[in-house]
């Protein structure tokens, strides 16, 4: 509602003048011009907000602004600007990324958590000068909060996670990738008052050891998806509490949790059977043996990192090619005891036909051309990774691509000799990288 010079309380859609006499404004019914824009993203709001005194109306009508994502948009916006969005959508929005505004800070962020107390989505991830005190006003204004992205928000410590557990019961995905003060007691005050969480990212959170891990497995029995990338202090005894704690597990990065073992793929394999992603890359401990367990008990396995699994050979692609039919991406870099072997057994395997999508075999240096003999059934084949398998050779990817005509397949052929250069000018780009 709006008021005139008068004083005089006027509707949205008693705003249009009569001299407005676009075909549009009077053909359609001004509810259902409100309803198209609905469907407008940022920038096309506010460039129809420039055409007429009527679009501007429609154009800055809280209910087409519940939606805001102004990463592709404008990412150097000063804190003044998520005052003034938040003023206008108020108790709209649901869901705003300020992904990589590195100009907002806590000042900005508390006017917006006043403003806008029915947001369910935030996105913070990058904005690095947010603190403490932007979770504790969220916790305090903000108690339908669901998912919130402080990704690289470095300066967060405990209190925020604290503030969250207080505030913010309906918390479902926490991303504080790279917030390296975040300890044990952190983790424990946030999952005690957040016990619905179902995504926890904690990449590059390297202060965290195996008790935070306990915590989690108490207190968060929904969780699905659990990264703990390079936190460099875990072991077997906290994420068998995980596996043992969380049941609907689904997805799992430890890649970098170099003191893993093959305890770590047998927990998993007797208490987590819906488990699709695993990402267990540089864990150099894993063997055979515990990727036999995985994959005969986690049949519903779609994609896998084992890059630098060093041990892992070619029993590993077998038990994979009879017990996980759902495969789509798998990657094997680095794991030298691969061989064309194991390649034949996957591309006859369950999934080779109409499922595998990526294979990634770079520096296998016992994978030759027979390897690609192998992959030629599997049609859903999209991209090939092959830099630096010696015995490929280009005549080898050539016969693939006859029966794949549009897979992608990249390698790398070292020439025999070094290039000449012609007239003391500097080559202009690089002949070896082959991307065919």
């Amino acid at each position: 509602m709006r008021r005139d010079v008068n004083g005089v309380t006027k509707s949205r859609f008693e705003m249009f003048s009569n001299s407005d006499e676009a075909v549009i404004n009077k053909k359609l019914p001004k509810e259902l011009l409100l309803r198209i824009f609905s469907f407008l993203d940022v920038v096309t709001l506010c460039r129809c907000a420039q055409v007429s005194r009527a679009w501007n109306v429609l154009a800055l009508d809280g209910s087409n602004w519940q939606r805001i994502d102004l990463f592709d948009f404008q990412r150097d916006i000063e804190g003044r600007v998520v005052e003034n969005i938040s003023k206008r959508c108020g108790g709209f929005l649901r869901k705003l990324s300020l992904r990589g505004c590195l100009g907002v800070g806590d000042n900005a962020l508390r006017t917006f958590a006043q403003n806008c107390r029915n947001i369910e989505v935030l996105n913070l991830n990058g904005c690095t000068k947010t603190t403490d005190a932007t979770c504790t006003s969220l916790s305090k204004f903000c108690s339908k909060l669901r998912h919130l992205d402080l990704a690289s928000c470095t300066s967060i410590t405990n209190m925020s996670l604290k503030a969250l557990s207080e505030g913010c019961p309906l918390l479902e995905q926490l991303n504080i990738s790279w917030c390296d003060q975040v300890t044990k007691d952190g983790i424990q005050a946030l999952v005690k008052g957040c016990g619905s969480l179902k995504a926890l990212f904690l990449k590059g959170c390297t202060q965290l050891e195996d008790e935070a891990l306990k915590y989690i497995g108490a207190h968060c029995p929904e969780l699905v998806t659990l990264n703990l990338q390079t936190c460099l202090q875990i072991t077997d005894e906290g994420l068998i509490t995980i596996c043992r704690g969380c049941h609907k597990l689904q997805s799992l990065c430890a890649s970098g949790c170099s003191n893993i073992t093959d305890a770590i793929l047998n927990a998993l394999g007797q208490n987590c059977p819906r488990l699709r992603i695993l990402e267990v890359a540089r864990c150099s401990q894993l063997t055979d043996v515990g990727f036999t367990t995985l994959a005969r008990n986690c049949h519903e396995l779609e994609k896998m990192d084992l890059e630098e699994c060093v041990q892992i050979t070619d029993s590993t692609l077998i038990q994979l090619s009879i017990h996980c039919p759902r495969l789509q991406v798998l990657s094997l870099s680095h794991c030298e005891l691969i061989t064309d072997d194991g390649i034949r057994h996957l591309g006859n395997g369950a999934c080779a036909h109409d499922q595998l999508e990526v294979i990634e075999l770079d520096n296998c240096p016992l994978i030759t051309d027979a390897s690609l003999e192998h992959l030629k059934s599997c049609h859903s084949l999209e991209r090939i990774e092959l830099y630096d398998c010696q015995q490929i050779t280009r005549a080898g990817i050539k016969r693939l691509r006859t029966h794949l005509p549009n897979i992608k397949v990249h390698a790398y052929f070292a020439p025999v000799t070094p290039p000449p250069s012609v007239g003391g000018s500097r080559q202009r780009f690089c002949r070896c990288c082959i991307i065919l």
